[in-house]
């Protein structure tokens, strides 16, 4: 998609407005916002198991970013939103690991152990342009905020913990602010090339996996602890992500229709999901 002059300083004035909030209102610090001398090291096994799989695919950050940023080098807004980005998702995985290993959940060796399993995988981009990665974020982030907040949530069914529940609010806040960010990029790109735009977003709720699980080496087992807590399922992509996201774009469900894409989805819901 060719980006006219008109196009990139509407992009970088909605980077600037994200980026000046964020500075104003949502900043926070990892030792001195999160309650570390409140930490309960009796929470269940299974929920440090999904905090250290959030650890994990965040640790694949430097992948996101040396293969997104190429994409955008040229429209500013989008690339220094990247760097932003990558400087708040690096904040949220050092958060977590600090709490496995502050709670006992996990040593020292544990942690170095699950780097370097980490780091003998490359993370590769799941669609080839810059418009299809706009369209994978714009529902990823907000899938990503489901998963905090569930996890979240688990944690205080399990019998609470101050430091981890404090950890995950602030980072389902940034993970928020991150899905309304690309939510309304992608809106510009809508006003832009209607049919380009939609397309890619057809393609990638067709299509559409959370990143890095399955690329790490017990992937599986890690796939059934976020299933077995309902931490997030598919039902739940579809009725809160998918429909909120393409509700609030302003796409009809009928640009989305065809008989692959419906089959697929209305499977996932459970329910018919005509407009």
């Amino acid at each position: 998609m060719q980006e006219s002059p008109e196009l990139l300083s509407a992009i970088y004035r909605h980077f600037r407005e994200y980026f000046d909030m964020a500075e104003r209102k949502r900043r926070w610090s990892i030792t001195e916002d999160i309650p570390w001398d409140n930490c309960n090291k009796s929470l269940p096994p299974a929920l440090a198991d999904v905090v250290e799989t959030f650890v994990a695919v965040e640790l694949y950050l430097p992948d996101y970013l040396s293969k997104l940023i190429p994409q955008v080098r040229k429209n500013r807004g989008r690339a220094w939103m990247l760097a932003n980005w990558g400087y708040e998702e690096c904040k949220h995985s050092m958060a977590l690991e600090d709490w496995l290993l502050k709670s006992g959940q996990r040593s020292e060796e544990q942690i170095t152990d699950m780097h370097a399993r980490v780091f003998d995988h490359e993370w590769n981009l799941p669609y080839d342009n810059a418009m299809g990665m706009l369209a994978y974020t714009t529902l990823q982030e907000l899938a990503t905020r489901i998963h905090y907040t569930r996890l979240r949530d688990e944690v205080k069914r399990a019998g609470g913990c101050p430091a981890l529940e404090k950890a995950l609010t602030l980072i389902a806040t940034d993970e928020a602010a991150h899905a309304d960010f690309f939510r309304r990029l992608f809106e510009i790109y809508l006003r832009h090339d209607r049919d380009a735009a939609v397309e890619q977003l057809r393609e990638v709720i067709n299509t559409f996996k959370m990143p890095a699980v399955h690329m790490l080496a017990d992937s599986m087992k890690r796939m059934h602890d976020v299933q077995d807590l309902k931490i997030f399922t598919e039902e739940m992509f579809v009725k809160q992500v998918y429909i909120p996201v393409v509700t609030k774009l302003g796409v009809d469900r009928r640009e989305l229709r065809r008989k692959k894409f419906r089959e697929r989805v209305v499977m996932q819901a459970g329910t018919d999901l005509k407009p």
